[in-house]
C-alpha cells in the first residue's frame, strides 16, 4: 500500500474515531419511554426572545448554554430550593427578585455544571457572568438572573459562557424556546415544554414554558430548572404569590428520587406585551397557568432517571391535607414500593409498611387501598374480592394510581411519582465518570 493511500485511509479512521467520540460525549440517553410523541409547539410570547448556544461548559457538540432577554417592563417572580446548600446562582437570584423592572430582564442558563459548592469562586462566576450579559444585552446587572446546573462541587469555567453572548445577543429570536429547552438538558431525554393561551376580557393571552429535571428531583419550593413567559400583564406581587401557591399544587407535589438539588430555580416572567391585565382574582389565567406547570411537573417525572412508569398517588380521608400529603409522600418516596412497580409486582403490604413509618396520623383497621379501580384492601385485611392476578394485570401498565383511603377526616393530597430500576442506578453510578 503506497504512502498517501496508508495516508489517507489513517485520516479516515481518525474522522471516524472523531465523530463517535463526539456521539459518545453527546447526549446519548435513549428518550424515556414514557416520553411524550414529540415537542410541543410553543407559541410566540411577545416581549420575550431566546438564543442557545454551545459554550462547551462540560459537554461538546451539543447546545449548552441559553439566553433569554425580556423588554422593559416585565415582571419577574421566582421559587427556589430551600436546600441549606444551594449555589451561589440560586442566593443570587433570590437577592434580585422585586428589582426595578424599568431595564428589561435577562435569563442566563447553563447546563453540565451546577456552581454549587465552589465557594468564593461560584460567587465570582455568577458576578462575572451577570456583567458580561448586561454589557452584551443593556440589561441592568440587577435584573440578570443566572442558574447553572450539573455536576456539584467543580469551578464553572464561566469564560467559556462570557465567550458566547456576542454570538447569544446576536442570535436573539421570539421564536426560540425550543432551542432553550435543548441547553439546559442535563441526564434529560428529552426536552420539555408546555403552553396554553386563555381569553380574558376577549382578548388572547399566551403562555409557555420549559423545563429540565430528570433525576435529584424531589422540590422545595421550587423544582429543577423551570422557565415560563407569558405576555400577561401581571404586577411582581401579584406574579410572586400565584406563582407560589402553584407551585405547592404542582412542583413540589413531584419526586423521583427523594432528593432536593441544590441549583432549584422556577422563573415566571409576564412581559405585559398582549396588554391585558391580570390580578390574583382573574381565575382563567390562573387556571392556564396550573395547567402549564402541572405538565411541566408530569413531564419531569415522566423523564425520571431509569423511569418506566407513572405514577399518581393520591391520599384521602387524612386527618389534616399536611397529614395527607405526608403519607403521599411517604409512599411515593418508598425504594421499596418503586421497586416493586418497576418488578410489576402488586406488593400492597409495602404502602401499609409506608403508611405506618411517615409519622403522620393513621389507624390500621380505617385504611383502604386501591390499585386503580381494584379494591385491594380495607378494614385492616385484605379486601375479599381482591385477587393477586388482578393486581399483577394493572402493575403492567405503564401509568398506574395508588389510592389510599384513611378513613380520618377530610385532608387530602396527590403527588406524582416513577418507579426505581436498574437504570437509575447505572445513571447514578456514571453520573460523573
Amino acid at each position: 500500500m503506497g504512502k498517501k493511500k496508508k495516508i489517507k485511509k489513517l485520516k479516515a479512521r481518525i474522522k471516524k474515531l472523531k465523530s463517535a467520540l463526539k456521539a459518545a460525549t453527546t447526549h446519548t440517553h435513549k428518550v424515556a419511554p414514557l416520553a411524550p410523541p414529540s415537542f410541543p409547539d410553543l407559541p410566540v410570547i411577545e416581549g420575550v426572545r431566546f438564543a442557545a448556544a454551545e459554550a462547551g461548559v462540560k459537554y461538546q457538540g451539543r447546545l449548552d448554554v441559553m439566553l433569554a432577554v425580556c423588554d422593559p417592563g416585565t415582571s419577574i417572580a421566582g421559587v427556589f430550593t430551600r436546600s441549606a446548600t444551594r449555589s451561589a446562582n440560586v442566593l443570587d437570584c433570590q437577592d434580585k427578585i422585586g428589582s426595578d423592572a424599568t431595564g428589561g430582564a435577562a435569563i442566563i442558563v447553563n447546563s453540565g455544571n451546577s456552581n454549587a459548592f465552589t465557594g468564593r469562586a461560584g460567587e465570582g462566576s455568577v458576578k462575572a457572568i451577570s456583567e458580561a450579559v448586561s454589557k452584551a444585552t443593556g440589561v441592568p446587572e440587577n435584573r440578570v438572573y443566572s442558574a447553572s446546573t450539573g455536576v456539584i462541587g467543580v469551578r464553572l469555567p464561566h469564560d467559556r459562557i462570557t465567550a458566547k453572548l456576542d454570538e447569544l445577543n446576536a442570535g436573539l429570536d421570539p421564536a426560540a424556546l425550543d432551542l432553550a429547552a435543548r441547553a439546559i438538558m442535563t441526564t434529560d431525554t428529552f426536552p420539555k415544554g408546555a403552553a396554553a393561551e386563555v381569553s380574558i376580557d376577549g382578548k388572547p393571552v399566551k403562555i409557555a414554558g420549559i423545563a429540565k429535571g430528570s433525576g435529584m428531583i424531589a422540590p422545595d419550593m421550587a423544582t429543577m430548572l423551570v422557565y415560563i413567559f407569558t405576555d400577561a400583564e401581571v404586577e411582581q406581587h401579584v406574579l410572586q404569590g400565584m406563582l407560589g401557591n402553584l407551585t405547592d399544587m404542582t412542583f413540589n407535589n413531584i419526586t423521583v428520587d427523594s432528593d432536593t438539588s441544590t441549583s432549584d430555580t422556577l422563573i415566571l416572567a409576564a412581559t405585559g406585551a398582549s396588554g391585558v391585565k391580570v390580578t390574583d382574582k382573574t381565575d382563567p389565567f390562573r387556571d392556564a397557568l396550573h395547567g402549564v406547570m402541572l405538565d411541566l411537573a408530569h413531564q419531569v417525572v415522566r423523564d425520571g432517571e431509569g423511569a418506566t412508569k407513572f405514577v399518581e398517588v393520591r391520599v384521602t380521608g387524612a386527618a389534616s391535607d399536611k397529614d395527607a400529603r405526608t403519607h403521599a409522600l411517604a409512599i411515593a418516596n418508598s425504594p421499596l414500593i418503586k421497586t416493586a412497580i418497576a418488578g410489576e409486582d402488586p406488593n400492597w403490604g409495602r404502602v401499609v409498611m409506608a403508611i405506618g413509618k411517615s409519622g403522620a396520623q393513621a389507624d390500621r383497621d380505617q385504611i383502604t387501598i386501591r390499585f386503580g379501580d381494584i379494591l385491594v384492601a380495607e378494614k385492616g385485611w385484605v379486601a375479599e374480592s381482591y385477587r393477586e392476578e388482578d393486581g399483577a394485570a394493572y402493575m403492567k401498565q405503564d401509568e398506574l394510581v395508588i389510592d389510599v383511603d384513611l378513613g380520618l377526616g377530610q385532608g387530602d393530597a396527590t403527588v406524582w411519582t416513577c418507579d426505581l430500576t436498574h437504570g437509575y442506578i447505572q445513571i447514578n453510578a456514571d453520573y460523573r465518570s
